[in-house]
């Protein structure tokens, strides 16, 4: 059978499976990823110390180092930052332990090691730890069910041939199941590779993720609404649908695009702080907008013919 024509543009839905079927390996393989290995979690978690100084001098050998402090925290882990710079992870330490690490690693005294300048010291206990993982867990399920309630009203008005709360349904859906899944298979790899760790700014990260999707899909699904309100020649909805993101495709990109850039600049020129966070947002901005233009859309058309079949 042929498929149907759609209007001028690109042919996005009569292609759909296509896309879909792209979009669910990157699922499936998020999935495996997140399954065999999940995310390495940051010390906002776990509870711990992070510690960043950076060296006026030359770095000090990385061996000699770890087994000197030791002594001191146990466990550390050591990775360098830049040319001169050092991130150091361990147990969660009071003051005075921190002052006495500080000094291990020569601060402020150019006799008894480099000098160096202490940019980061952050420490949470493992109690603080678990409760920002439950905030965290709570923050996503209220701003996913907010979005739903939210887009059943705006779309309250338009009931056929698909009613308003599957527009909701199908950009909360359509953001966490492949533009929030997406990033966060990508850093369980990184972790279990790179040992990237996460932490409440990745949260801040799937968070903002989450609200851009459905930010952009709104676009395209309002535009569909303007389109079903202003139908004078009887058309079959693909073709309104298909009409309706070719008419929202340039302003997508570009608003993407845009931030992108941002987002770039940050990754490279910022500091090791906001790194993974930009590079988790550009991810997401990604996967965001392939998925408002050849995902969302597509779903709704094929859950209006599979409900006018039933």
């Amino acid at each position: 059978m042929r498929p149907r024509p759609v209007s001028n543009g690109m042919n996005i839905i009569s292609h759909k499976y296509i896309f879909l079927s792209f979009s669910g390996l990157l699922v499936a393989a998020s999935l495996i990823a997140f399954g065999l290995w999940g995310l390495k979690p940051g010390i906002d978690f776990t509870g711990g110390s992070l510690l960043e100084v950076e060296f006026k001098d030359a770095r000090p050998d990385f061996s000699s180092l770890a087994k000197t402090l030791e002594s001191e925290l146990g466990s550390v882990l050591i990775q360098p930052v830049g040319d001169k710079g050092l991130l150091l992870r361990f147990k969660h330490i009071d003051e005075d332990l921190h002052q006495r690490v500080l000094g291990v690693l020569g601060a402020g005294s150019g006799e008894q090691g480099p000098s160096l300048v202490e940019k980061r010291f952050d420490t949470i206990g493992p109690t603080i730890g678990q409760e920002l993982k439950r905030r965290s867990l709570i923050a996503l399920a209220i701003a996913s069910l907010g979005i739903i309630i939210y887009l059943a009203w705006a779309f309250r008005n338009v009931s056929r041939p698909v009613s308003s709360w599957k527009y909701g349904l199908i950009a909360v859906v359509v953001a966490f199941l492949h533009d929030v899944l997406i990033p966060t298979g990508i850093f369980s790899a990184l972790g279990h590779y790179k040992n990237i760790e996460v932490d409440t700014l990745f949260i801040t990260a799937l968070l903002t993720i989450l609200g851009f999707s459905v930010h952009d899909t709104i676009v395209v699904f309002d535009r569909i609404r303007e389109n079903l309100r202003k139908l004078q020649v009887p058309e079959s909805f693909d073709v309104t649908v298909n009409r309706s993101v070719n008419e929202t495709l340039v302003r997508s990109i570009n608003t993407s695009f845009t931030v992108l850039l941002v987002l770039c600049v940050i990754f490279f020129l910022g500091g090791e702080t906001t790194r993974y966070f930009s590079l988790a947002l550009i991810f997401g901005i990604v996967f965001g907008t392939y998925s408002s233009i050849f995902i969302a859309s597509p779903l709704l058309v094929i859950w209006n013919n599979l409900t006018q079949k039933s």
